[in-house]
């Protein structure tokens, strides 16, 4: 709603508040059947005097919606108008307009109106023989690289001297890397040739191509420099218009490359999308991004098909675009649909001297240090291994048939175990130690030149100290915050909760990233302690402050203003100009306040103070050791299980079918496996809807399940495949037919139902669960036959998508939320599109027909 409620009061006419009237009643009836409360005060606050909170309010939009007589209801109304009779006169219809007036807007609305796409459901059999020639593929693509990886190490093992091992392992590591970097734009030419606006069918033999396409240029190392010279001149390669001087450092590279388009001296951050595609209805619908000159997109925001901004224009961080928005020419946009602001996301930071030079020696040094010394260790390393272990080398023999004995086994055993102990033990002090050192040449808040030594030792520390594997096994635990604080974050004084942080914490410099005291972070936190400009980087503190609590998946930039206090809640952007917000709650994109707490969950406040939490954390920190412990082992045996198939594979000599072999089988036992252990994690049982303090079983179970779910690099390889719906149902899953997942996150899998043909867009994430401060709670959720839920959009707990529905990028369905059959849903908090940007991606593609 765009008006005050001051505003509203002065200007209501009588007909409109004879209508608040009686909508106040309509209001108030259904609000009292949500509250238990006879005849409640259409004065009352919803939450400091009625006692609601935001899943009961959830509920009562819910139930608002499917009355015929009051206006759809928004969780961004019930916030912004606190009391049903300010939400009965912010939904007044407003005075009616003169017939000039009225006969305008009738036709831009007429005009606005795009029929909407049909749908186009592929058969089964489609389906199914889609699935069967991926699988094809991947196994094609297996044996070729084990015939390269053969011959490689059959040529480097022969070597008569270390040095000629070594300078062997140097030749077939350029040959290899070359071909690995080479065979993708190959495949993207020969299979698409040049990228325009089309819509391709799923599961057809054009979408055939699109995955094997989008899968190898995914997987292409020259990902891995994101950020780099190196990675323009790779999506220059695919077809993309990449400007001078600019700076790409998310690796969601555009697929389309042909219709991205980056100015000169852009800058992209980490973690956002621009894909240039997006999945609808059945259909991919491929569109152009354009960025102009000097362009600042900010960190994990989504620009989608069609979308453009202006020479020196920005975005802000969790930010997005929907279709057929456009930036002007200079200005700053946040939120989600984007829309203007007066932040600057930049932060002012000077330029710095970089070049021609300096852009052309800093990916040269890369590619050197890439192909004389990593490449050379990981294979000659594997060679000298084997030629040092006479066992080892033994296996080599063909026909050895070691694999019948129990000393093959043995070995094995001991292999593995040394590998995963010297892993955590170097690997932890590598990871406590070596950033400390380097981090002595960076002094925060001064501008350093891109592509320097300092850039490279920033870019190290970023890369070094963001292990997920201890992140994963002291999150969720007391003893994330004693690992984070000894590898540099600044925690003192440290208040312990046992659940400081989940198991997903990202930063760029630990030792620039302060929380204070009493703050409860839940997972997927990403401390941005570094700025970017197209010619320079600084290292700057990003600080949260004491008694906060933070939901899922923010970014907080240094330029944070937010203070004690203060509830942050999922996906929210962190206001970064304004007054310091203390003691209140934050939500949506751009930010607007809710209230810091309800009472429902004050009933667990005494199991968080005193001799309650520290018996509490006592047990809790028992039962938490016990769940690293099964995470480390259930990890060491999977090793096991490698090392066996390794050794299986040289047993044959690293025979090219042995070794593909050896590759299907251990993929194959991999979805086996993470299926039983995260089953095994709930006894067999799977999860249940909770309502819980942290300081109980209940929840310590749930942070088990969590630390042994099945990872997401074993998904990863299964997206855009009927794999993925195989998968999920391993788990739990109950999913209808033709699921096209492009690789989203799910948590409580077998408390999730998914229907027929349902689209699940990149990074989107389905999560059953939210923790606020001490309080935990879980509910189910249902998404219908047809649904589309977009790139990057989180769906809450206990929420419902009719059958049809669809939710543009980057939104956030709130708990509780139910969406109504065929109804478009979009923003931070998602609610009902009525800006015509759905009409804007039917008429952008609407006169081509599908591939």
């Amino acid at each position: 709603m765009g008006q005050s409620a001051d505003t509203l009061t002065v200007t209501a006419t009588a007909a409109g508040a004879s209508t608040a009237t009686a909508t106040e009643r309509v209001l108030a009836e259904i609000l009292g059947g949500i509250v238990h409360i006879d005849d409640p005060s259409v004065d009352g606050h919803f939450f400091d005097d009625l006692g609601a909170d935001s899943m009961l309010m959830a509920q009562f939009c819910a139930r608002v919606r499917k009355h015929p007589d009051v206006p759809n209801v928004s969780m961004k109304d019930i916030y912004a108008y606190p009391t049903v009779a300010r939400l009965a006169l912010a939904l007044a219809p407003p005075a009616p307009a003169s017939d000039a007036a009225s006969d305008a807007a009738s036709d831009a609305a007429s005009d606005a109106v795009v029929p909407p796409l049909p749908a186009a459901r592929a058969s089964t059999s489609a389906f199914v023989l889609t699935g069967v020639a991926q699988a094809l593929i991947f196994v094609g693509y297996a044996y070729v690289t084990s015939v390269i990886f053969e011959t490689g190490f059959t040529w480097i093992e022969s070597g008569t001297r270390l040095l000629d091992v070594y300078l062997r392992a140097v030749v077939f590591g350029a040959v290899a890397f070359v071909v690995a970097c080479t065979i993708p734009i190959a495949a993207k030419w020969i299979l698409i040739g040049r990228w325009k606006r089309q819509r391709i069918r799923l599961w057809s033999p054009a979408y055939l191509r699109f995955w094997a396409v989008k899968t190898l240029v995914s997987a292409n190392p020259l990902v891995l420099f994101a950020g780099s010279p190196l990675y323009n001149m790779y999506l220059r390669a695919l077809g993309a218009k990449i400007g001078p001087g600019a700076v790409i450092l998310t690796r969601h590279l555009p697929l389309c490359t042909d219709l991205f388009t980056a100015g000169a001296g852009t800058v992209v951050l980490k973690d956002s999308f621009l894909i240039c595609y997006r999945a609808q209805a059945g259909v991919i619908h491929t569109g152009a991004v354009t960025l102009g000159n000097d362009v600042f997109v900010g960190e994990r925001s989504v620009l989608d098909i069609e979308t453009s901004m202006g020479d020196g224009s920005q975005l802000g961080h969790a930010s997005s675009l929907h279709a057929g928005q456009a930036v002007p020419a200079g200005e700053h946009w946040h939120g989600s649909p984007g829309q203007p602001t007066d932040s600057d996301y930049r932060g002012g930071l000077p330029a710095a001297r970089c070049g021609r030079l300096r852009r052309s020696v800093y990916p040269a040094r890369q590619l050197l240090v890439t192909l004389v010394v990593y490449l050379p260790l990981a294979v000659g390393g594997l060679a000298l291994l084997f030629r040092v272990n006479p066992w080892l080398e033994a296996l080599l023999q063909p026909n050895a048939a070691q694999y019948t004995t129990l000393a093959y086994y043995g070995v094995a055993l001991g292999v593995s175990s040394a590998l995963f102990v010297g892993f955590l033990v170097l690997g932890l002090l590598f990871v406590l130690a070596v950033p400390r050192l380097l981090n002595l040449a960076l002094t925060p808040d001064v501008a350093y030149p891109l592509y320097g030594w300092r850039f490279s030792i920033h870019r190290q520390i970023s890369r070094t100290t963001n292990r997920k594997l201890f992140h994963k096994m002291t999150g969720d635990s007391s003893f994330i915050a004693l690992y984070l604080r000894a590898m540099g974050w600044r925690l003192d004084p440290l208040m312990q909760t046992g659940s400081n942080f989940g198991n997903e914490v990202k930063h760029e410099n630990p030792y620039l990233s302060r929380v204070g005291s009493g703050t409860v972070c839940a997972s997927d936190l990403s401390m941005v302690s570094a700025r970017y400009s197209n010619t320079s980087f600084s290292v700057t503190e990003a600080a949260i402050g004491g008694e906060n609590f933070l939901g899922n998946q923010i970014v907080y930039p240094p330029q944070g203003r937010t203070g004690n206090d203060c509830l942050l809640a999922t996906k929210v952007l962190v206001p970064i100009d304004g007054p310091v917000r203390e003691g209140i709650g934050l939500l949506g994109s751009p930010a607007f306040e809710i209230p810091r707490s309800v009472s429902r969950d004050t009933r667990f406040y005494h199991l968080a103070t005193g001799e309650n939490l520290r018996q509490g954390l006592r047990a809790k920190n028992r039962h938490n050791l016990v769940s690293i412990g099964l995470l480390l082992l259930s990890r060491w045996f999977y090793l096991f299980v490698a090392t066996v198939a390794t050794l299986f594979a040289a047993d044959h000599a690293f025979n090219a079918v042995a070794t593909t072999g050896s590759e299907v089988g251990l993929l194959v036992f991999s979805a086996l496996y993470a299926s039983f252990v995260e089953r095994a994690s709930t006894g067999f049982r799977g999860m249940r809807p909770l309502y819980c303090s942290i300081y109980t079983k209940d929840f310590w179970r749930v942070e088990r399940f969590f630390k042994l779910q099945a990872g997401v690099a074993l998904h990863r390889l299964a997206i855009g495949t009927p794999f993925k719906a195989i998968l999920y149902r391993l788990v739990g899953v109950t999913v209808g037919r033709r699921l096209f997942d492009d690789g989203s996150g799910m948590s409580e899998k077998n408390m999730v139902t998914i229907g027929d043909d349902v689209i699940l867009g990149a990074g989107s994430v389905i999560q059953c669960h939210s923790q606020e401060d001490y309080a935990f709670k879980s509910d189910r959720i249902r998404i219908g036959s047809g649904c589309t839920v977009g790139v990057a959009v989180m769906v809450h707990y206990g929420t419902t998508m009719g059958d049809g529905a669809v939710l543009a990028p980057d939104s956030f369905l709130m708990k509780g939320e139910e969406m109504p059959e065929g109804a478009s849903w979009g923003g931070n908090p998602a609610g009902e599109l009525t800006d015509g940007l759905p009409a804007l991606l039917a008429s952008a593609v609407r006169d081509r027909s599908p591939a």
